[in-house]
């Protein structure tokens, strides 16, 4: 099975990332290099990630939002696999294992998710929370050349959107992308968070993607006129 290199962006995530850090080394298939991309935080990241059982490698930026952390930590890998996660998420144990395997079995598909459940961090879950299709950057497994074609995750005003940007450009160019029915994911909701709760500055993010999409529709028709 070929390796993979995991893309971890942060931003105060001192008091998540070692537990999200021990899901990915819980792994069945162990990752080649985790690459930690601290976003300008002004916690004590760097002794947060002391002692994890991972080769990890860090690097820190001024603060420019989780997709230019993850174009740069996709830029530091060379894995022929590009896994991404949130900094207080959790993968399951066969999660890398199960995407690494169907992307193996089908080679025209670039890239491919699974399905998530939400947890609360300071409250206790429900018995049975719901599952949903996790077109997000903690279930993402992509191949690098899809990467290199498409570009930079862009970060739209609000600092909400930018994954679904990038996924939306990555269909826009024509590369395959699948979803695993199985919950191989989990999200954690915690106040304070970049997707916590509804917040009118941030989701300007969303506003702007959808802006995004129709001009570049309306740019491919006059370029196909």
């Amino acid at each position: 099975m070929s390796g993979y290199g995991v893309v971890i962006p942060a931003f105060n995530a001192s008091t998540t990332i070692a537990e999200t850090l021990r899901s990915v080394a819980a792994q069945t298939v162990r990752a080649e290099l985790v690459v930690i991309v601290d976003d300008g935080s002004t916690d004590d990241l760097a002794s947060a990630i002391v002692g994890a059982d991972l080769p990890v490698k860090l690097l820190r930026q001024d603060n420019a939002g989780p997709g230019s952390a993850t174009t740069r930590g996709i830029a530091a890998l060379s894995t022929p696999f590009v896994a991404t996660l949130d900094a207080d998420d959790l993968w399951l144990p066969t999660k890398i294992e199960a995407q690494l395997a169907y992307l193996e079995r089908s080679p025209q598909t670039a890239g491919v998710f699974t399905h998530q459940r939400n947890f609360r961090h300071d409250q206790p879950d429900l018995p049975d929370p719901p599952a949903t299709p996790g077109w997000s950057r903690t279930t993402m497994v992509i191949r690098r050349e899809v990467t290199e074609a498409v570009g930079p995750i862009v970060d739209p005003p609000g600092g909400r959107g930018e994954m679904i940007d990038w996924i939306a450009r990555v269909r826009e160019a024509g590369f395959a992308l699948d979803m695993l029915d199985e919950v191989l994911a989990l999200r954690r909701i915690r106040p304070g968070s970049l997707s916590y709760g509804r917040d009118a500055a941030r989701d300007r993010g969303y506003l702007e993607v959808v802006r995004a999409a129709m001009l570049r529709r309306a740019q491919s028709k006059q370029g196909s006129g």
